[in-house]
């Protein structure tokens, strides 16, 4: 068995009336061990080459079934052979999954919907497993009925102290340089604001003290909570002890820095209780990966509205721990991690992005499988996709591509023997897709089923459906817009921590011999009191907005 790759005419004479012949080139696939006989099978490669002089015929529905059938138990049908629309296309769906698969397709091409019925089949075939769609683009909320929850800006829990020491660097510094002193002020109190959390879960001098020795368990990236009031403390009495006001400076603008971060409504789902505490890792790690899953099997977090300056810190959270739950709970609960627009959070460029971001996908494509932690990488742009994580890819879904540095990506990956096939992908229709790999049984052209209405994504025609433009806006229409883009959200109330602060101009060291541990105090009004600090006691002297300014 072959299949065509090129058609031309030969003319035996000066004109096509002399004669002339029609010439085809065959890719040779494979052959069918005792054909017509009932235990007839296709085998992969050819043994016996044919002769010349042999005859050769189109192959029927019978010896496309034989070819394309899979010897796998668990099978998924995705569609039909482009060859016979009778004959169901079938999937591995154990080997698609063990070894990670990826949908490339440009835009428009119905890639999308692709991927929503792939992880319907998956969904039916894999009861067992837990699926983690991160959507860049709010497409795929409403495709899987009450066997998804959806999570987003304004219902996502994610408490700050989840996030490792680079992520919460991101958070508050973006990618600024220059900070290197600011920083390592921040690396110095987290591990002891984790260690005073974990004293007595509350703030005081003595907490800190006490457990702030070299030998404490906890380090700067240990998922442990600890409370924003109490670095904000931590920085404050160290600021306090500084005569030079240069040094001072350094902390003073730390201080500001994180309290702008906290208090943009924007960041609420991580900071909406910095310093209430409570460790609730194991009911986050529950409500996001759906373990265990109660009926719901898959979220669908949503990532269209979220601050694109903490984007990549929270996307790079959420794959590192869906790998540690894997790693740390021996794989007993596998989890499917898709990831749509993958190049923009693995580039091949390693100057974009952010770092935390790639090794954290990385590592599941590279270590995922040992741990029940599974990848899929979806992207209109697989030359802008990191090879390396590509190439761990071991089943590929290639649809239309007619960027012609995609097409040459796409021919490295595959077999010698479908290269020729690939010449076709720029003239794919709607819902095509060369199918090759560790989950087809060889590579195949086919297309993919139709989906319900309810069940596509809704961008995938690429715009707005015009049956839902509701023409009779209500005038306050635009101040929700507003609203919804600057993030706020009725009944939040930013975090205050204004009484933390001190000017650095204003601040008085305590004194160089105290007999014991000064205690930092609250006075009745909220402001801090330290003894020998007599400026910070009465409210009346308070520095006001415009000496702080000063």
């Amino acid at each position: 068995m072959g299949t065509v790759t090129n058609v031309s005419l030969q003319n035996h004479g000066a004109t096509p009336d002399q004669g002339s012949m029609v010439t085809a080139e065959l890719d040779m696939l494979g052959e069918i061990q005792d054909y017509g006989a009932p235990n007839a099978k296709f085998h992969r490669g050819v043994i016996s080459y044919p002769s010349i002089g042999d005859g050769a015929i189109p192959i029927g529905a019978a010896e496309l079934r034989l070819a394309f059938k899979l010897a796998a138990s668990n099978t998924i049908d995705i569609g039909t052979l482009h060859q016979h629309q009778s004959i169901v296309a079938n999937v591995d769906v154990d080997n698609m999954l063990n070894k990670h698969f990826a949908i490339l397709g440009s835009t428009g091409v119905g890639k999308s919907s692709g991927v929503a019925l792939i992880l319907h089949e998956i969904l039916k075939a894999r009861p067992d497993l837990r699926i983690f769609v991160l959507d860049a683009h709010n497409e795929y909320g409403h495709c899987f009925g009450d066997k998804a929850q959806v999570i987003d800006r304004q219902n996502l829990k994610l408490p700050f102290w989840l996030f490792n020491f680079e992520e919460l660097v991101n958070i508050f510094f973006g990618m600024r340089s220059g900070m290197e002193e600011e920083i390592e002020y921040l690396a110095e109190v987290i591990p002891l604001a984790k260690a005073a959390y974990a004293e007595n879960g509350r703030a005081s001098d003595r907490t800190i003290r006490r457990t702030g020795s070299k030998n404490a368990a906890f380090t700067i990236d240990t998922p442990f909570p600890f409370r924003i009031s109490e670095i904000m403390l931590l920085l404050n009495e160290r600021m306090g002890k500084l005569e030079n006001r240069s040094s001072r400076l350094a902390y003073y603008k730390l201080m500001t820095r994180i309290e702008t971060v906290c208090n943009d409504p924007r960041h609420s789902f991580m900071f909406d209780n910095a310093n209430v505490g409570g460790d609730t890792m194991a009911e986050v790690l529950s409500h996001l990966f759906r373990v265990p899953a109660k009926g719901v099997p898959m979220t669908v977090m949503q990532f269209a509205g979220f601050p694109s300056d903490v984007l990549d810190a929270v996307v790079s959270v959420l794959c590192r721990m869906a790998f540690e739950l894997g790693l740390w709970s021996d794989g007993v609960s596998p989890i499917l991690v898709v990831c749509e627009e993958a190049h923009r959070y693995v580039s091949a460029d390693h100057s974009r992005g952010f770092d935390p971001t790639r090794q954290s996908i990385a590592r599941i494509a590279k270590e995922g499988r040992k741990y029940g932690v599974f990848l899929s990488l979806i992207t209109q742009r697989p030359s802008e996709l990191d090879p390396t994580i590509l190439s761990q890819c071991s089943t590929l879904f290639a649809m239309r591509l007619t960027n012609d540095k995609d097409q040459a990506l796409v021919k490295t990956t595959v077999p010698d023997t479908a290269t020729n096939l690939l010449s076709f992908l720029p003239s794919l229709g709607p819902r095509e897709v060369f199918a090759f790999g560790e989950g087809v049984a060889m590579p195949v052209r086919l297309k993919f089923k139709e989906l319900s209405r309810d069940m596509l994504p809704r961008s995938d025609t690429g715009g707005v459906d015009p049956t839902i433009v509701n023409p009779n806006l209500r005038t306050d229409f635009m101040a929700s817009v507003v609203d919804r883009w600057r993030g706020v959200r009725a009944g939040t109330e930013p975090a205050d921590f204004t009484h933390l602060f001190a000017s650095p101009d204003l601040v008085v060291a305590p004194p160089a011999a105290p007999t014991q541990s000064p205690q930092t105090e609250v006075d009745r009004f909220g402001h801090l009191r330290r003894p020998g600090n007599t400026r910070r006691e009465d409210p009346q002297k308070q520095p006001t907005p415009d000496q702080w300014r000063k």
